[in-house]
């Protein structure tokens, strides 16, 4: 194998030779073979530290194989591209990662670049091998309309084959790195947009999956790709703050390791540097200044074991004084990745503010590798599984919300919401934990309880207080959620929730919810539009059911129904269609009005301009996409759409109202201190909320007290304006609109 590919990588090297500039294939040749086979024995040297033998020799295979396969491609730069995979195989060799990772990195181009398929490496490695090599390839034989689509159908392909196998997204980090490292050779606008990608979608999954070491070297390539200058004189501050702060750094450090000698305490101190695109973040941000930045001394003390890190906090916190609420404990509730360390910030010498992260050796190589390390402990039982548990939960989350959204675009921007996760930490009222991101509301922590519960919720407990939905959940709090058999979720959910899970399951059911309103209320239009030719939707025959809808290009009697309901279909058009003409289109209105009861959902609005209540007369406008707009019968904006008849409707309230509806009332009142507050109370006495309230004044001696109530009826709103006109102060009290 090893002559064959030898003997056909000669047969290239004229053109080898034109690109590296060199005089002779002759010498073309010896490089190239020299350069790869360092490289290979380099992996080799590695490999021979944790595999055994014979899955070194498969692993060599492999890269022969892929030598063979992509012989005569070269890359930007000039070299062969097998480089590219043996470089790829060496970033996962230094995790440590199993054989069959190694031989998916070494084929991951192969069935995207080459000739060969996946039956082929199935053949030659096994089904496990090619699933990975599968999972990690481009969908190359399907023209996208965009770039944005594109990335968002190969994310939504590579999240199905992480479902089955997490290592699929190891090899495409490791496969990503390496095209960062040597992004140089690519075009600016090419250059910019891999950049932007990275930071955008494979740091944070870096994050996510606890691999520190990778997310840190992706920001800064990233970094220095997006904004070239701005990373150069950064790097450049950096430097010269290093060495001012030399000195000190050398007495803190030495004062930990003295302290924590005298305890008998074995430990690794480190003085730890923010990275170029951590700082520029934070400055960006936070408006501050670099010297603001850098004026953090920040250390890592590495033990052996948990016991050892506890006594080390002591210690630390006996040298120098803590800075209350500066203190986490990521041991006893690790982060979502698997990510564990005490965390103490503290008042040196001088006031100089000094961070310590305080771990084992274990709990260091997971937060550096994360759930790559997985592998490297994976005979041990305890932080390691968990993170790979971890991981393999937040990949059936995607899955899930794939599933739900349906639509690629939708899809991989809730991915890019939920891939930033500042975490709090909230305990159910059982006492188990849950990790949410930092600014979450009781409804995500109900959808991440359960979908159902989201769905269903309606109020709830923070610490056993009633809060509203929208307040911004913190660290040790105790959530109850409050539900509902009647309960649904609303559109301004959407303004407060922050999780993916959330914002999927909300749009989600409202999409179903719109759906089923607009079908119940088409089906009852279109049969009062049908009596109106003296017929009724059972007495249609199939074949003219069938013809209509062709006509109006419905798939199905339902489809027509929501075409109806949502106002893109009118009525009596389609019901003269189905009635075989029965009576003539110009005669065809709606004689008798349609009930309204106020439970028909998002298929009939209620227009702010009139703000209609049970018993105020009222007739309907026909909106596309916003279904029946009802309005009072004397409404100015109403009258404004008589040229369109077609679209108008005569609608009645229902005998059985269901529900409360909006009203605006306009109080005048004298301008005295705590006028409005005696209305507010007046208001609460009878169990009304003020939905909105605002004043201004109308001269030095009266106000004017706008605000929206929730009422019943039209009765309802007499009762009480009649009970706010007895309050003394009040001069007048009038119905509006909303403002």
């Amino acid at each position: 194998m090893v002559a064959t590919t030898f003997q056909a990588l000669s047969g290239s090297l004229t053109d080898i030779t034109t690109r590296l500039g060199l005089r002779t294939p002759a010498q073309a040749g010896h490089l190239i073979v020299h350069s790869q086979q360092g490289s290979l024995d380099a992996l080799e040297n590695v490999l021979k530290r944790y595999l055994p033998e014979e899955q070194i020799e498969a692993v060599k295979r492999a890269y022969y194989f892929a030598e063979q396969a992509h012989y005569g491609q070269v890359r930007r730069s000039g070299e062969p591209y097998v480089t590219h995979p043996l470089a790829v195989a060496g970033i996962l060799a230094n995790m440590h990662l199993d054989a069959q990772s190694l031989l998916a990195a070494l084929l991951h181009d192969v069935i995207e670049d080459t000739g060969v398929t996946k039956h082929d490496i199935a053949a030659q490695f096994g089904d496990d091998v090619a699933d990975l090599v599968d999972g990690v390839s481009k969908l190359t034989h399907i023209e996208f309309d965009s770039a944005e689509l594109k990335q968002a159908e190969n994310f939504q392909k590579m999240t199905l084959a992480m479902s089955k196998d997490i290592r699929v997204i190891l090899v495409k980090l490791a496969d990503r790195l390496h095209n960062m490292r040597t992004l140089g050779v690519l075009n600016r606008d090419k250059m910019r947009r891999i950049a932007r990608e990275t930071l955008e979608i494979y740091a944070p999954i870096a994050m996510r999956l606890g691999m520190n070491e990778v997310r840190m070297e992706f920001e800064d390539l990233g970094f220095r790709a997006l904004h070239p200058m701005r990373s150069k004189r950064i790097e450049a501050a950096v430097i010269k703050a290093r060495g001012n702060r030399k000195a000190l750094v050398e007495n803190i450090q030495q004062q930990l390791s003295d302290a924590l000698d005298n305890e008998g305490i074995s430990a690794d101190i480190l003085g730890r540097e923010k990275h170029l695109y951590s700082i520029y973040r934070k400055m960006k941000v936070k408006r501050k200044l670099f010297s603001e930045i850098m004026d953090l001394y920040a250390f890592r003390v590495v033990v052996d074991t948990v016991d050892a890190c506890y006594r080390t906090l002591g210690i630390v916190h006996s040298l120098y004084k803590p800075v209350p609420g500066e203190f986490n404990d990521y041991i006893a509730i690790p982060k979502s990745n698997g990510y564990q360390s005490l965390h103490t910030v503290l008042k040196g010498m001088n006031g100089v503010p000094i961070e310590i992260q305080i771990r084992t050796r274990e709990m260091e190589d997971m937060a550096n590798s994360g759930v790559a390390a997985h592998w490297l402990y994976k005979t041990e039982q305890g932080s390691t599984s968990a993170s790979h548990a971890r991981a393999r939960q937040w990949v059936q989350g995607l899955l899930e919300m794939q599933e739900r959204t349906g639509d690629s675009l939708e899809f991989i921007e809730n991915v890019k919401i939920d891939l930033f996760p500042d975490e709090v930490y909230i305990f159910t009222p059982k006492g188990d934990i849950m990790e949410l991101p930092r600014g979450a509301t009781a409804v995500d922590f109900a959808y991440a309880v359960h979908t159902e519960i989201g769905n269903r919720c309606v109020a709830c407990r923070i610490n056993k207080r009633l809060a509203p939905l929208s307040e911004a959940l913190e660290s040790g709090q105790s959530v109850e959620i409050v539900t509902s058999p009647s309960g649904r979720p609303s559109p301004a959910w959407f303004n407060f929730v922050v999780t993916a899970r959330a914002r999927t399951n909300i749009r989600h059911f409202l999409k179903d919810q719109r759906r089923e309103d607009s079908v119940e209320l088409g089906s009852n239009i279109l049969e009062k539009a049908l009596r109106a030719y003296d017929t009724r939707l059972r007495d249609i025959d199939e074949q003219r059911l069938d013809h209509c809808l062709e006509r109006f290009g419905q798939a199905s009697l339902e489809a027509l129904y929501v075409e109806i309901g949502v106002g893109n279909l009118l009525p009596h058009v389609v019901a003269a269609q189905l009635s075989l003409g029965n009576k003539n289109d110009d005669d065809a209105t709606l004689e008798e009005a349609v009930a309204i009861r106020g439970s028909e959902g998002f298929a009939v609005t209620y227009a702010k301009c009139c703000c209609p209540l049970p018993g105020d007369p009222i007739a309907g406008y026909l909106s596309q996409e916003r279904g029946i707009v009802v309005h009072r019968d004397g409404c100015a904006n109403l009258s404004e759409k008589r040229d369109q008849p077609e679209r108008l409707m005569a609608l009645r309230w229902d005998e059985e109202i269901d529900g409360q509806f909006a009203v605006g009332l306009r109080v005048e009142a004298e301008n005295r201190r705590g006028i409005i507050a005696v209305i507010a109370n007046r208001l609460s006495v009878i169990g009304l909320n003020i939905e909105r309230i605002s004043s201004h004044a109308r001269d030095t001696h009266f106000t004017y007290i706008d605000m929206e109530l929730k009422l019943s009826s039209r009765i309802h709103l007499a009762r009480i304006m009649k009970r706010l006109r007895t309050i003394d102060g009040v001069r007048k009290v009038t119905r509006t609109s909303r403002r």
